[in-house]
């Protein structure tokens, strides 16, 4: 095999790997935060608490739903 195809090979695999993990790693992530939402209903609770308001269940079920839609876009 010729030095050039060698090296080509080479540079060929790397860029193709490089693309492959990135995308791989992207889906990996989207699936983990789809399934283990980062925000949910406890810590809005807590979150108002602090603000010092007590929020009604109708407050914190709006707020999870902008969550989602935001997190689906």
């Amino acid at each position: 095999m010729p030095l050039w195809l060698g090296i080509l090979l080479i540079v060929v695999a790397l860029i193709g790997g490089t693309f492959l993990g990135f995308f791989m790693a992207r889906q990996y992530m989207m699936k983990y935060l789809k399934e283990n939402p980062p925000i949910n209903e406890q810590m809005i609770r807590v979150m108002m608490s602090q603000m010092g308001r007590k929020p009604s269940e109708k407050q914190v079920r709006q707020m999870m739903s902008q969550m989602n839609k935001l997190q689906d876009k």
